[in-house]
C-alpha cells in the first residue's frame, strides 16, 4: 500500500484489523487471584504507584500478597542486582520495563545528538529488561510540537527504532510503542501501519486504555491493532471530570468509575486473542489502596 495515499483501502483495513475470533474461555483456573475467566492474562502495576516504606523485597512481597503477578519498572532507574534479588526472594515477576528517557531525549528531536542519547536509553532498557526476565520495553516513540512536525516525527522515530531492532531480536525483547498524549499516531489505522512498516515481530503496541477515552473508544483500537498488542495499561478516564475540571482531571477516578466500558474492552481482547499482561497505572498509595486496585482489576478481567 502507498503509505502517502490518504484514502482508506478496504483490503488494508481488513488486514490491519486482524480480527480472529477466540473461543470461549475454558474452565481452567487462574494461577493468581484474578483470573478464573481468562487464565492467559496476568496483573501487574507500575512500580511508581507503590507508596510504602521498606526495602525492595518488602515492597515486592506486599504486591504479591495483595494479588499482583508482576510489576513494571523504569529503566534505567534501578540497581539491577537489587531488583533480581527482590524478584528471586518474592517470586514477583518483572513483566517489562518503561524506557525512562523517552520523553526527555526523544527519538524525534531535531538534534541528532539528542536522538542518539535516546537510542542508547532504549538499548539500555532492552538489556535490563532481558536481565529481569521481562519481554517488552514500553516506548513513547516521538513527540510532535511546534518545533517537530508530524512528518519529521514519523520518519525520525522509525529510523532510530530500526537501529535498535537487531538488539531487540538478539535479546528476544519487544519494543512496545505506547499511545500517549504526544500528538502522534492519533488513529488505530495509522498506529497499525506504523508498526507494520518495520516488518519485524520485535515491534508491537503497548495499548493504554485510559489514554484513548478522551478522543475514542478502546475497543475500536483493539479490533484494529489485534495481534500487534503486546501489553496493556489499565486505567480509567471520566469525560465529565474532563469537561468540568480540565483535561487531566479525567484521570482522577477509580477503575469502574469512569467512562471505560470494560466488558466491551474485554470482549474485544477475547476476539483478537490477547493473552498477556495488563498493568495498572493510576494514583498509587499504601497496601489498602493497591489491594483495592488489584480487586478492581479482578472485576475487569472477569467481566
Amino acid at each position: 500500500m502507498n503509505t502517502s495515499d490518504p484514502r482508506l483501502n478496504r483490503r488494508y483495513f481488513l488486514k490491519t484489523s486482524g480480527l480472529a475470533l477466540a473461543g470461549a474461555s475454558s474452565g481452567l483456573g487462574w494461577l493468581s487471584a484474578a483470573a478464573q475467566k481468562r487464565p492467559g492474562m496476568k496483573k501487574a502495576l507500575m512500580f511508581g504507584m507503590v507508596k510504602t516504606e521498606g526495602t525492595l523485597p518488602d515492597k515486592f512481597r506486599m504486591l504479591k500478597e495483595v494479588g499482583y503477578d508482576g510489576v513494571e519498572l523504569d529503566s534505567p532507574g534501578f540497581d539491577v542486582k537489587e531488583v533480581l534479588k527482590a524478584r528471586d526472594e518474592t517470586g514477583l515477576q518483572i513483566c517489562g520495563v518503561v524506557d525512562s528517557v523517552h520523553w526527555k531525549q526523544t527519538l524525534s528531536d531535531p538534534d541528532p545528538a539528542v536522538r542518539a542519547n535516546g537510542l542508547e536509553g532504549l538499548k539500555t532498557a532492552l538489556r535490563e529488561c532481558k536481565q529481569y526476565g521481562g519481554n517488552s520495553v514500553l516506548l513513547v516513540p516521538a513527540v510532535v510540537n511546534k518545533q517537530v512536525s508530524y512528518a519529521d516525527a514519523y520518519v525520525r522515530s522509525q529510523a532510530e527504532i530500526r537501529k535498535a531492532l537487531p538488539l531487540a531480536e538478539e535479546l528476544k525483547v519487544k519494543i512496545a510503542v505506547e499511545n500517549v498524549w504526544n500528538q502522534f499516531l492519533l488513529s488505530p489505522l495509522e498506529a497499525a501501519r506504523y508498526v507494520d512498516e518495520f516488518k519485524s515481530p520485535w515491534v508491537g503496541w503497548h495499548l493504554d486504555i485510559g489514554n484513548l477515552i478522551t478522543f475514542g473508544w478502546p475497543e475500536h483500537w483493539i479490533k484494529v491493532l489485534g495481534k500487534r498488542i503486546v501489553k496493556l495499561h489499565i486505567k480509567e478516564f471520566s469525560r465529565k471530570k474532563r469537561d468540568e475540571e480540565g483535561l487531566r482531571a479525567g484521570f482522577n477516578v477509580n477503575l469502574w468509575e469512569g467512562d471505560c466500558d470494560w466488558p466491551s474492552v474485554m470482549k474485544a481482547l477475547d476476539e483478537v486473542g490477547f493473552q498477556g499482561w495488563g498493568s495498572a497505572e493510576l494514583s498509587g498509595g499504601g497496601r489498602e489502596r493497591l489491594k483495592d486496585i488489584s480487586e478492581r482489576m479482578d472485576r475487569i478481567y472477569e467481566s
